[in-house]
């Protein structure tokens, strides 16, 4: 009985209880983001319920506003599409455009050409990717402010009257001649008014909406600043951009990029750098063999015998026998005198070994460099005849 029978059948199939044990811990943190995720999104929608709308008392709601409004005379009215938007200006319109990132190109550009020689005023909140198309000239800084409270310093006398205001958000870039640049954060504007090319119509750009919130109307001049902005005419069409609007449906132009959020964008690139950092941190190194030490002994016929059934199983004849045969030329050229560095050239090897035997120096060559065996039966002959090629050299 050989030794392999003594041993027990072990089986390395996976079990059920070993899958559940190594991949509860990734299904655990697969659960707690859903959760999280799911929470997340019921906490924003609930605080977020009827944003910027003029009907709505939540606090980020815009009822406050447009109650101020009423009581000095200002009528408000809701729109939620581009025709109804551009039907309602008029010089003594204020238009309110509530999400104008919303737009497509087609639209920005039918709302820029209804409004540009109205003689009313249109009123961007936070636009980014929409204030080229919206206010020509005008374009949005890539970094936002990081203070929300900041003075006017300028000479726009609504903004002198209502003096500090949560304005902090976008900020923006003009070469206007005749531009209002208020609200300052690090040397750009977050308020700009660009008086219309004629007639006394104009277009502001707010970089936060934070004024007209129901919960942040009464700190500092907020209430003021949104009074002054949407009370200057008698009337004001509160614009909200709605994906239903059969207008909405022509964005040919636009991709699917400038759909998304600047700060989606630069989120999704520090995760590409993060995972390339990653990556080479867990890369393999290059450089020379650390030895590690063994948990326990191996014999060296094991490892002969393992590696042997390794040959055998994927049938590598070609390297078993290359390893048989330099391994014996090796040591014959240590027997013959031969050194090492020569040891596999057949030109010094070959005339050292038949000086030694007196024998054939052609059978040397094909049993010492000749080609791979065709068989199993071939290569154990092969070990054989080296074996006893080996024991003849050593014989004295």
């Amino acid at each position: 009985m050989t030794s392999e029978a003594t041993l027990p059948a072990t089986s390395v199939s996976p079990t059920a209880r070993r899958l559940w044990t190594r991949s509860r811990g990734l299904l655990l943190a697969v659960v707690l983001l859903l959760v999280a995720a799911v929470v997340i999104a019921v906490v924003r929608s609930s605080a977020h319920h009827g944003r910027l709308d003029p009907r709505s008392a939540d606090p980020y709601g815009s009822h406050a506003v447009a109650a101020l409004l009423a009581e000095r005379g200002v009528s408000t009215r809701v729109v939620t599409t581009l025709d109804a938007a551009r039907t309602a200006t008029g010089p003594d319109t204020t238009l309110l455009v509530a999400a104008p990132d919303l737009l497509t190109h087609h639209q920005q550009s039918r709302l820029q050409k209804a409004v540009q020689n109205s003689g009313g005023r249109t009123v961007l909140i936070a636009p980014e990717i929409s204030v080229d198309g919206l206010a020509p000239g005008v374009s949005a800084d890539p970094a936002p402010s990081f203070d929300s409270l900041l003075s006017p310093r300028c000479a726009l006398p609504a903004t002198r009257r209502a003096g500090t205001a949560d304005t902090g958000g976008v900020r923006y870039l003009t070469a206007g001649a005749h531009a209002d640049r208020c609200y300052p954060s690090d040397g750009l504007p977050t308020l700009v008014r660009l008086p219309a090319a004629s007639g006394s119509g104009d277009t502001v750009v707010l970089g936060a909406p934070d004024v007209f919130y129901n919960n942040r109307l009464d700190e500092h001049g907020n209430a003021s600043l949104a009074l002054q902005l949407l009370g200057s005419r008698s009337h004001l069409v509160w614009y909200l951009p709605s994906l239903s609007d059969t207008s909405a449906t022509d964005s040919g132009r636009r991709s699917f990029f400038d759909l998304l959020p600047s700060g989606w964008l630069w989120g999704t690139l520090q995760l590409f750098i993060a995972a390339a950092l990653a990556a080479l941190w867990r890369a393999r190194r290059l450089g020379p063999l650390v030895p590690e030490k063994l948990p326990v002994a191996i014999r060296a016929s094991e490892t002969v015998e393992g590696r042997a059934r390794l040959y055998r199983k994927a049938r590598a004849r070609d390297r078993a026998a290359a390893a048989l045969r330099s391994t014996t030329r090796t040591r014959l050229a240590a027997l013959v005198g031969i050194p090492l560095a020569q040891a596999h050239t057949p030109e010094a090897l070959l005339p050292a070994l038949s000086a030694h035997l007196h024998g054939d120096g052609q059978s040397l060559h094909s049993l010492l460099f000749g080609p791979p065996p065709g068989d199993d039966a071939a290569l154990i002959a092969l070990a054989d005849q080296l074996d006893a090629l080996e024991r003849e050299v050593r014989r004295p």
